[in-house]
């Protein structure tokens, strides 16, 4: 399975990074810097998967999570925050938002892998209930 996955991060090293660890299983990788061309990406259909960084120039990871939960509910693919914040109760307040899981930076690469494969493991759950 090809996984189709939009990183939405400001940062261009740690955009280099996710998208080099995406690449590297053989995964397609959309790139967007800021909510406005995250919309845009998301324009042309949703991917498998969505990075999206709570600090962005622009509107914020957190207002836009809410947005997209708000407008796509369930048909939203797995949302998952990446974030320098990492202090207690930031999990709960990201995934209250709309993410569905949470990812503190900086993080090690099997953590990185651990939470795509926690999400793609949902998502084959919902493929079997359908």
């Amino acid at each position: 399975m090809k996984l189709r996955v939009l990183v939405v991060e400001d940062n261009p090293l740690n955009m280099e990074l996710m998208e080099e660890l995406l690449l590297a299983k053989g995964w397609e990788v959309s790139k967007a810097f800021d909510v406005e061309e995250a919309k845009e990406v998301l324009r042309h259909g949703f991917p498998d998967l969505i990075f999206l960084d709570i600090q962005l120039p622009g509107q914020d990871g957190l207002s836009y999570a809410t947005q997209l939960r708000r407008e796509h509910g369930e048909a939203l693919p797995p949302l998952i925050a990446i974030t320098a914040h990492a202090m207690k109760g930031d999990e709960e307040k990201m995934l209250a938002a709309g993410f569905d899981y949470y990812l503190a930076k900086p993080f090690e690469f099997a953590e990185f892998y651990r939470v795509i494969e926690l999400a793609l493991n949902d998502i084959n759950k919902d493929v079997g209930k359908a």
